[in-house]
């Protein structure tokens, strides 16, 4: 459930990053990253703010925690490492070296799920992007990927409607910022 408070995190992120986008529509994650990490520093930030932001990092600590544990084939052709950690869905972790058969099932079941989403979702991006470049290409004079939208794909500012996005960002992007031009 997305909370008032993480939808104000948000928009602090969008607006920031719209204040740091350059004249090309460009802005470095780091420069991004220092900037939200200023503004969520400052004393007048609500607490509940303040509270959120610690939640979200210590998610984040702890998603990184799981990936840089995550099991990869070693230098001794084998993904087992006791230390490593099989994930299982639902927030269960277990570590390799405590992990029962019932367990590697399941974590090979997760991993051919997510293997097909992957796959899927691989082939969506192919197939947009291979449209778009040969619309480029049809197009010689358009240099801009929203400009290409809008006359070559019927895309209308009024779409960015926010049932767009998925549920847990409908209201997090506020009007004013979504981004140069408009768009």
């Amino acid at each position: 459930m997305t909370t008032t408070a993480d939808i104000r995190l948000r928009h602090i992120i969008e607006q920031t990053a719209v204040a740091l986008t350059d004249i090309d529509g460009r802005f470095h994650k780091h420069n991004l990253t220092d900037a939200v990490r200023d503004r969520l520093s400052r004393d007048d930030l609500d607490p509940h703010i303040k509270a959120a932001a610690l939640d979200k990092l210590a998610q984040s600590l702890v998603t990184g925690f799981g990936e840089h544990r995550n099991p990869r084939r070693r230098r001794t052709g084998t993904l087992f490492h006791p230390r490593d950690i099989v994930k299982l869905g639902t927030g269960i972790w277990v570590w390799m070296d405590r992990a029962t058969d019932s367990d590697l099932l399941e974590w090979s079941r997760l991993s051919r799920r997510n293997g097909v989403r992957v796959d899927l979702a691989d082939a969506e991006v192919q197939d947009y992007v291979d449209q778009r470049i040969d619309a480029f290409r049809a197009h010689a004079d358009v240099v801009y990927l929203g400009d290409l939208e809008r006359a070559v794909f019927g895309w209308a500012d009024g779409d960015t409607a926010l049932s767009d996005l998925p549920d847990r960002d409908r209201q997090a992007v506020p009007a004013a910022t979504r981004g140069p031009a408009g768009t």
